[in-house]
């Protein structure tokens, strides 16, 4: 088989690896494997194809980004395009198909969170053979119990939250921590309770910023003079909804975040208590990835080569501890993952005592 590999929507640590693991596995089953750069411009623009090879790939599993290039705004079905009224949307979904089939390709593996997933899926339906790969730091794609890319950015938190806890403790101040997540509270939640943060405000639980508070005061009255809060980017208040960045382009998706500055402010308040809040961005994207995360996407990526191999198309790879297996692209897509209220994460943060919101 000659198999197209794109890589879309925003990184995410073990892109690199899923793509060796994709070129290696072909390569050894006698198959072949072409890049398409920057998500699907490489062959709806000019970002151009590229054959990947052994040399091409080698060294690369430990790397961050990814080598072909990625694009949060490469929907096939939405292509930004210049009309004469300004800025404007095309389908070029055909013009890709059509694009796919004069390079020879008989398939597509496409690596991406649940938009880019979501565009493949279309693509499915209008006669591509596509495999799916779940990678996004968030780990809110449904039909996986985990993306890769989601450990490292749980990792950087972490690491951040064990830093920001002595400096806290030494000024007793409170120190608002924002983290990515969209609307999906996994990364707060899971780094929120291995780095011993006080306060975990989540999407899936409206806040009530008065309780907050309380915890923060009961934490002054009891000789513990700093907090810790975690706060994730797509978290709201009991009377609010989420909160978006003001200064964005003309023309660009509004884009979640600045809620950390929002609770840090209400704190200050309320409390009277010195806050500063930390946004780490997009250093959870960046740099190497774990080892967990490593190995899953080189799993992922050799198990997307097995199901093309074995003709499972319009399917996305799947973990399902302890197993790599395949589930249906469209039951993978039909409820995003977000966090159990029920589950035992959520019970042990709050047996650990720390306040969620509500």
């Amino acid at each position: 088989m000659r198999l197209g590999l794109s890589t879309g929507g925003g990184d995410a640590p073990g892109l690199n690896a899923a793509i060796k693991a994709v070129v290696m596995t072909a390569l050894e089953g006698g198959d072949e494997v072409i890049g398409i750069r920057c998500g699907y411009e490489g062959l709806l623009a000019d970002a151009g194809i590229v054959e990947l090879d052994r040399a091409a790939v080698r060294g690369i599993a430990h790397q961050g980004g990814t080598i072909i290039g990625t694009t949060n705004r490469g929907n096939p079905f939405a292509w930004p395009v210049d009309g004469e009224d300004g800025r404007a949307e095309q389908d070029r979904s055909a013009e890709l198909i059509e694009a796919f089939r004069r390079e020879a390709l008989d398939a597509l593996i496409a690596i991406g969170g649940d938009g880019s997933l979501g565009f493949a899926l279309e693509l499915s339906r209008k006669g591509l053979d596509v495999v799916g790969v779940p990678k996004t730091i968030d780990n809110d794609v449904g039909g996986t119990v985990h993306t890769f890319g989601f450990n490292t950015a749980v990792y950087v938190a972490t690491q951040a939250l064990d830093r920001l806890h002595s400096t806290a403790e030494a000024h007793g101040r409170v120190m608002v921590v924002e983290v990515m997540g969209r609307n999906a509270g996994w990364i707060a939640l899971h780094a929120g309770v291995a780095g011993s943060a006080d306060v975990i405000l989540l999407p899936e639980i409206p806040y009530s910023i008065e309780r907050v508070c309380a915890k923060i005061d009961e934490r002054e009255r009891s000789g513990r003079g700093f907090s810790i809060v975690v706060v994730a980017e797509g978290a709201c208040p009991l009377a609010g909804g989420e909160h978006y960045l003001s200064s964005q382009a003309p023309g660009q998706p509004v884009r979640l975040g600045g809620i950390g500055d929002v609770v840090a402010s209400a704190i200050a308040t309320t409390t009277g208590k010195e806050t500063r809040t930390v946004v780490l961005g997009h250093l959870q994207r960046g740099g190497a990835p774990t080892a967990f995360d490593r190995l899953l996407a080189l799993r992922f990526g050799a198990a997307a080569v097995r199901a093309a191999r074995d003709g499972r198309f319009g399917s996305m790879v799947s973990y399902q501890p302890p197993n790599v297996t395949v589930v249906p692209l469209e039951e993978a897509l039909g409820q995003p993952s977000q966090v159990p209220l029920d589950g035992d994460t959520v019970a042990t943060a709050r047996n650990l005592g720390v306040c969620l919101g509500d």
